[in-house]
């Protein structure tokens, strides 16, 4: 299901850019704007049908990302990160004594001792 509506997210997605860059510029944002070559449509017609097909995506667009919201906070709900991935889980402070190495493996070795020397290669 969340393919599904993933896909249609994806072309709606596409469908709306497209829509968006088919219409005549209004506002001069660069100074160029639509040309008015004449066709079957007028120029004030195609900018209502753009306009009405660019609400409807933008509007199945919207509830697209809603649904998938939704489907993913169901798919989340109760686990974690931590539970996906197959980590153990975390031990409990009254278990950790238990499971602790002692202390002098914790610890650094003494400054007294030599360290070790790779063997001459003659």
């Amino acid at each position: 299901m969340e393919n599904v509506v993933l896909v249609i997210h994806l072309i709606l997605a596409l469908c709306l850019i497209g829509v968006v860059l088919l219409q005549r510029s209004e506002g001069g944002g660069l100074g160029m704007g639509g040309g008015g070559g004449g066709g079957a449509m007028s120029s004030r017609a195609a900018a209502t049908a753009l306009g009405k097909m660019t609400w409807i995506f933008a509007a199945a667009f919207i509830t697209t990302s809603i649904v998938l919201t939704v489907i993913a906070a169901q798919n989340a709900a109760g686990s974690s990160v931590v539970d996906r991935l197959g980590a153990p889980a975390p031990v409990a402070e009254s278990d950790a004594q238990d499971t602790l190495p002692p202390a002098n493996d914790l610890l650094p070795p003494p400054s007294n001792t030599t360290p070790l020397t790779p063997p001459r290669a003659d």
